[in-house]
């Protein structure tokens, strides 16, 4: 996970060792209610926020893999590309693609987000609505010179 969100892999193992502190030094906080595997899955995902906090010139990554998913209506998928579409997110404004990607990849709840970015919970609704409107903007400008 942390290398999927980092381009060099020192800085994955640097994000690993930050979050696998922390389970150690937390694990007395763990309920044992839920899996065990995402509580040390939501651990290391607030580890690469903070990283990316601390180092602001970074940004958050995803695969194109991780965008592929079933409940995607195939029409959509027949007129772009996955590569296309991750082309198009990396296109967004910073605070409009890490919100998109938290929200729409992560699966995180605008509260969670908004508590992670430093933000309200509204303007990462915002934030994310907007992402929704420049990508469906971007979309139906692709399709237009495709036809043409």
């Amino acid at each position: 996970m942390c290398l999927k969100h980092t381009k060099d892999k020192d800085r994955s193992l640097e994000i690993i060792n930050d979050g696998f502190f922390k389970v150690f030094s937390k694990i007395h906080l763990y309920k044992h209610s839920g899996s065990f595997e995402g509580w040390i899955r939501r651990i290391m995902y607030h580890s690469i926020i903070d990283f990316h906090r601390a180092n602001k010139s970074s940004k958050l990554l995803v695969s194109p893999d991780e965008l592929i998913y079933e409940s995607v209506d195939e029409k959509a998928t027949d007129m772009l590309a996955v590569d296309d579409l991750f082309v198009l997110i990396g296109e967004l404004p910073q605070a409009a693609r890490d919100v998109f990607l938290l929200f729409a990849v992560e699966g995180y709840k605008h509260d969670e987000i908004a508590a992670a970015l430093g933000i309200s919970s509204g303007t990462s609704k915002w934030h994310l609505s907007n992402a929704r409107k420049l990508l469906q903007e971007a979309i139906r400008g692709r399709k237009d010179t495709r036809t043409i």
